[in-house]
């Protein structure tokens, strides 16, 4: 078939990829010069299969009431009349029980897991390096509370099969020894000794590189998506600002931006904006610099090495698609990191940035069809695991629009679950 999937970030050339394995004609269509030039930009780095859980969890509703008087909350609701966000934040909120916490943590821990493999397989096949680590995430606890809360993750993972082992102070230290200065702020960490970190730029443009030389695929830049045109059952060509151009199915994998493009199809889509940040940074002591990757559990802040840069990554703000850079997010980063690798980077030459991640009430990132419309599919709702997520999310939805029996259970993850019965 021919197939346009519209957005080239990681998870829209990942889609393109596994459709071209498949034998389909692919386009790729993207507003920006090049591939991954906004959310897939400078992300936090981690490929964390292991550490997918939703925001949507029991004790949220009492944490953000806590977090609205605070500066370096590390999730800011900004008032504004906006009735897309009220809907979403509802039904974020009716998923914080732990009936669906778990149902939901399941779910994204099943496609996460995937993705890892199908992310091991592929950089087997094809060589692709993007200073890529596969030295385990550590989430840190500094207090005896979170240390508590981690038995039930714990429980979860071991019912999933996930491999991880609880650590004391020494026991980080021998993993992470740049953290030896500050022992006294850890109270133990989870090791995930599946998970990998990588730079997510440097991977999606590389592949799109590949997928265009080895697979065919042609890739549209600077072509922004003006609308979709459709009969009562199918799509029949997408206008852009280079022409309209037509298919036999078409991806949305547009982040954020999906529900604006399918909104005046009549198609309801719960994705809402999370907008999140990053520092990146020169590391300029590498013994007090983080080896792999660091999950801070108090300021919810992700502490990754790429090489020799460090990535700081995390917070989130509900504001809109609002892009300003906010102060006081760079220093809840700064904050997370100062405290726990001190002068291992200069923070001083970091480069600040902000994106918008596509996310969904309950955390579970949207692969499916897309309503009545037969030959219209979906990949985006990734939330903060896009990276993660995102080859196992490609290669399901290439293997449903093939026709293929898919490797692991994916109906559940389709647009049809936030539809009334």
């Amino acid at each position: 078939m021919k197939v346009i999937v519209l957005g080239a970030g990681v998870v829209g050339v990942t889609t393109a990829w596994y459709l071209a394995k498949e034998g389909h004609d692919v386009k790729v269509i993207d507003r920006q010069p090049a591939a991954a030039m906004e959310t897939s930009f400078a992300n936090a780095g981690q490929i964390s299969p292991g550490y997918s859980a939703p925001w949507a969890e029991p004790a949220l509703p009492f944490k953000v009431m806590r977090w609205m008087f605070s500066r370096d909350a590390p999730i800011a609701i900004r008032p504004r009349i906006d009735f897309a966000m009220m809907r979403w934040l509802g039904q974020m909120m009716a998923n914080c029980n732990a009936h669906d916490y778990d149902i939901n943590k399941s779910r994204m821990l099943r496609v996460a897991e995937y993705s890892r493999d199908c992310l091991d397989t592929l950089r087997r096949d094809t060589g692709i390096t993007y200073d890529d680590e596969q030295r385990g995430l550590i989430e840190l606890f500094r207090t005896q509370k979170q240390v508590d809360h981690c038995a039930h993750d714990m429980r979860l993972l071991e019912q999933a099969g996930i491999a991880y082992e609880f650590l004391s102070p020494d026991d980080i230290i021998r993993h992470e020894p740049g953290l030896a200065e500050n022992r006294h702020l850890l109270r133990g960490g989870l090791r995930l000794p599946g998970d990998e970190s990588g730079d997510c730029h440097m991977f999606t443009q590389r592949l799109a590189q590949k997928a265009e030389a080895e697979l065919g695929v042609t890739f549209h830049y600077e072509t922004a998506v003006e609308a979709l045109d459709a009969t009562a059952t199918d799509i029949v060509g997408v206008r852009t600002t280079a022409g309209r151009m037509v298919a036999d199915a078409y991806v949305v994998a547009m982040g954020s931006y999906s529900p604006l493009l399918l909104r005046p199809l009549g198609v309801r889509l719960p994705v809402y904006p999370t907008k999140g940040y990053s520092l990146t940074l020169p590391v300029t002591d590498p013994a007090r610099a983080p080896l792999s990757t660091i999950s801070d559990a108090t300021h919810k802040v992700a502490i990754t090495r790429l090489g020799d840069r460090i990535r700081i990554g995390g917070t989130a703000e509900l504001t809109g698609y609002n892009l300003r850079l906010s102060r006081d997010r760079r220093r809840v980063l700064e904050l997370s990191f100062s405290e726990l690798f001190g002068a291992g980077g200069d923070l001083s030459q970091g480069a600040y940035w902000t994106g918008l991640r596509p996310s969904t009430p309950d955390g579970t990132p949207i692969i499916g069809p897309a309503g009545r419309f037969g030959n219209l599919w979906l990949n985006t709702g990734h939330g903060t695991l896009g990276w993660t997520m995102a080859c196992g999310s490609g290669c399901l939805l290439a293997d449903r629009i093939s026709g293929k029996r898919t490797d692991i259970p994916c109906l559940d993850l389709s647009l049809d679950r936030y539809i009334p019965n």
